[in-house]
């Protein structure tokens, strides 16, 4: 059981390392500030319990989110924006609200999980502005290998 757990807390903490950084761009901050906020979140859920298949890493909506605050407003801000939010998340939590996501339809899901791959694709588009042709001919292969 220990060796399980262990070797699925490497697999997790080595894709979270790339997730970070990648996010960090998108919200405009400094990566070592991705991976100290996902580290810092990966802890406290490891500390305060978690569930099967919960995802307490770094994520899109996240970075999405909070990208404007920091750059607007600048990293204290950014700081202050995440602690409000996981304040907002443990007060749904203890209200039971969870209980509610049985009744979002299937389409809806996959509608938001849509728009934040639109999102994120669209956050990327800067840069890929005066960039060599290979790197057009690399996405488009990424891309063709996604669909």
């Amino acid at each position: 059981m220990l060796r399980t757990e262990v070797l699925s807390g490497l697999v997790v903490a080595l894709a979270l390392i790339p997730e970070a950084i990648s996010f960090s761009i998108i919200a405009g901050v400094d990566p070592r500030v991705g991976l100290f906020a996902s580290f810092t979140m990966a802890v406290t859920i490891s500390l305060v319990g978690g569930r099967r298949a919960m995802i307490s890493a770094a994520t899109g909506a996240i970075a999405l989110v909070v990208a404007p605050v920091a750059q607007q407003h600048g990293v204290e801000y950014l700081v202050a924006t995440v602690i409000l939010g996981g304040l907002f998340q443990a007060t749904l939590g203890v209200l039971g609200v969870a209980r509610l996501m049985r009744f979002l339809p299937r389409s809806v899901m996959v509608g938001f999980v849509n728009a934040l791959a639109i999102l994120i694709f669209t956050a990327q588009l800067p840069y890929l502005t005066d960039v060599p042709w290979s790197v057009y001919a690399l996405v488009t292969v990424g891309l063709a290998l996604m669909v």
